[in-house]
């Protein structure tokens, strides 16, 4: 309930203050490339309820919708590189923990059609936790390319999870830890 809680207030708060910073954002996207500044994608949420995932786009609308592992990197936009990195991105996902359909931290929602990762996350029960925008995973570097050690990390941290290891999370998050939804350096795909 803490948990809960926090998410909520914090991200309320965060929406009020950062509500310009998103705005410019959606901008700079839309002044870059077509297409509208806030992606909506369906993602796979707690108790595989299927949820609207909202990210500030930084691809052409024309991508094909895919994890980002299986993306070109041709399909980046040139401001959707500064956005991955800082993070930026995700800003949107503030309003998806508000609504309580995410968490700041848990497992990364994955898409409907990553069937491997949805059942490995099936099998160890990652499902009871809402997804996060960022999570232990993601601090150590994986991604949804490798689903069996994602799904392996998930269930570690959804046996280990507490409110202070939250906040190193988090903490880890904003000064940099974790590449976030990392798309391959080369075009073979």
């Amino acid at each position: 309930m803490l948990k809960f809680l926090f998410d909520k207030t914090v991200a309320a708060i965060l929406l009020v203050v950062l509500s310009p910073v998103i705005l410019i954002c959606v901008l700079v996207i839309r002044a870059g490339s077509p297409g509208p500044g806030i992606f909506h994608q369906t993602r796979v949420g707690r108790n595989e309820v299927p949820f609207t995932c909202l990210k500030l786009r930084t691809m052409y609308v024309t991508v094909a919708n895919v994890p980002s592992h299986e993306a070109a990197a041709s399909g980046i936009t040139s401001v959707g590189h500064f956005m991955r990195r800082s993070k930026l991105d995700e800003l949107p996902q503030l309003l998806n923990v508000l609504l309580g359909e995410m968490s700041f931290v848990g497992p990364r929602p994955c898409l409907p059609q990553q069937t491997e990762l949805i059942q490995l996350r099936r099998e160890r029960n990652v499902f009871a936790l809402r997804p996060g925008i960022t999570g232990l995973a993601q601090i150590r570097n994986i991604d949804m390319s490798d689903p069996a050690r994602l799904a392996e990390v998930d269930a570690a941290y959804a046996t280990h999870r507490g409110f202070f290891i939250d906040l190193d999370i988090m903490w880890r998050t904003v000064a940099g830890g974790g590449r976030g939804d990392r798309v391959p350096s080369n075009d073979t795909h």
